[in-house]
């Protein structure tokens, strides 16, 4: 208990010596909190391990400490690799693109967006993450998901307003809570951004996109999402990052691309957790091949993905 309260203490005056840095007091309590949450957080996390000890959350293995997965595990995730495509980070194959190559469905039809920032693509471990994560209610996954977000985000000359993509009062009250918020808010933490839960509202239900063509998810969307009239004065001019645990078809993503833009932000840079490629939207298999990453540690980049199994709605 000693060294867990000098740790503490110790915690606090770093807060107390780091304020005078900051741009305004605004953002030194935001900065004091976060620093006393990690230090309060890192004190008893040796009590938390005795209670609970750290397993991975695909798996259940025992690791090292109750912030990644297993060796094993870390393996099976695919994260998007250069080259890419310059408009939305879409990973080209060996020798198929170079920097400042745009990919085809972009040539076609030009994306709204700034970007896409994956943490994965799409297959069956990143499948079982968001399963564990949103129907599983584990949402204590959020900060690891969040972190192999972060990792992908491009470089931001303004700070970037977070914002998830909204659900409906009706699901959000069956299921308890907006995946997309809690993740978002994760992000916010670990780059030290500003977070608007509630720029986006989704005026109407909308039914399970999967399976839909085109046309018809663009007419269950029809003015299901807009931005919140008391927050359109924070979006105008912002560099707005817009979350999400699942990016399938682009549809939900693409319309508050559109309500974001109309409501003046500067850019939008659209984050997600799982891409599911094109591709591998009507076909299911495995992603195989990939080497070992070090424990606890993110893996090394894939270079070509493989068909991966159907996002969960």
């Amino acid at each position: 208990m000693r060294r867990a309260w000098e740790k503490i203490t110790g915690g606090a005056l770093a807060i107390a010596a780091t304020r005078a840095l900051l741009a305004s007091p605004a953002q030194a309590r935001q900065h004091g909190a976060m620093t006393l949450a990690r230090q309060i957080g890192s004190a008893f996390a040796p009590l938390v391990d005795l209670v609970y000890p750290p397993r991975c959350p695909l798996c259940g293995t025992g690791i090292a400490a109750q912030t990644g997965l297993c060796t094993d595990c870390w393996s099976e995730l695919v994260i998007p690799a250069e080259p890419c495509c310059a408009r939305c980070q879409r990973p080209f194959g060996e020798g198929e693109g170079t920097d400042g190559t745009i990919c085809a469905p972009c040539l076609a039809s030009p994306p709204q967006h700034d970007g896409i920032a994956a943490g994965t693509l799409y297959n069956d471990a990143s499948r079982r993450l968001v399963l564990a994560y949103k129907h599983g209610k584990r949402i204590a996954l959020a900060p690891l998901l969040a972190r192999l977000i972060t990792a992908r985000l491009p470089a931001c000359g303004d700070r970037w307003l977070v914002v998830p993509v909204p659900l409906h009062r009706v699901r959000l009250w069956r299921r308890g809570f907006n995946q997309a918020a809690i993740l978002a808010q994760a992000i916010a933490r670990q780059t030290g951004s500003d977070l608007l839960v509630d720029a986006l509202v989704r005026r109407k239900p909308t039914p399970i996109l999967g399976g839909l063509g085109r046309k018809a998810r663009a007419r269950a969307l029809a003015g299901a999402i807009a931005v919140s009239p008391a927050r359109a004065k924070q979006i105008r001019g912002a560099s707005v990052l817009l979350v999400d645990d699942v990016l399938t078809s682009g549809a939900t993503s693409e319309v508050c691309v559109h309500a974001l833009k109309r409501a003046g932000a500067q850019k939008v840079v659209i984050a997600c957790f799982a891409r599911v490629l094109d591709e591998a939207l009507d076909a299911a298999g495995d992603i195989a091949g990939h080497e070992a990453a070090p424990q606890n540690a993110p893996p090394q980049n894939a270079k070509r993905p493989e068909i991966a199994p159907r996002a969960p709605t």
